[in-house]
């Protein structure tokens, strides 16, 4: 198995994670490789790269969820959020669209894990490339990459 940068730069800083190599099927939908690592949807989360006025943030949310924009704007401090178009998500992040890690970045971003990730033992991110994911724990991710934790998702009645 090919190293990606994710993964150097845990092995670098002494932190226990561990590999799970799937091959995608179909589509690359988070809630396709929950189903495919029979793991619970809630334990399997999505990295996503947004974009400010002025700066780029990351958020790393459950996904079967969506990324409340107005949230992530007050996590932030910014007056508004959105998602980068996805064309800009490989040359920003040097990750592909289905396999981007919230670690190993061309630059580090600041960035936010959705607050249920906060009190898990572990829970499953990118390996930095699609049909690899790293299970970690988020108190980990959290220092590997300074990360907050914050409420991210839209509530259950947004969705509705």
């Amino acid at each position: 198995m090919k190293k990606t940068n994710a993964m150097r730069i845990l092995e670098n800083k002494g932190i226990d994670y561990e590999i799970i190599e799937y091959s995608p099927k179909g589509g690359i939908s988070g809630v396709e490789v929950a189903a495919t690592l029979k793991e619970d949807e809630n334990l399997v989360f999505k990295t996503l790269v947004t974009q400010s006025k002025d700066d780029h943030y990351v958020f790393v949310v459950p996904v079967a969820r969506e990324l409340d924009l107005k949230k992530a704007a007050a996590s932030s401090k910014e007056k508004k959020i959105e998602m980068i178009p996805q064309r800009e998500l490989l040359g920003l992040t040097g990750y592909v669209h289905g396999g981007c890690s919230p670690v190993g970045m061309k630059k580090q971003f600041k960035t936010f894990i959705d607050l249920s990730a906060k009190d898990l033992n572990y829970f499953y991110i990118s390996g930095g490339k699609i049909g690899m994911q790293i299970k970690i724990s988020p108190l980990d991710l959290k220092s590997l990459i300074d990360a907050e934790f914050y409420d991210l998702v839209k509530d259950d009645l947004d969705e509705l």
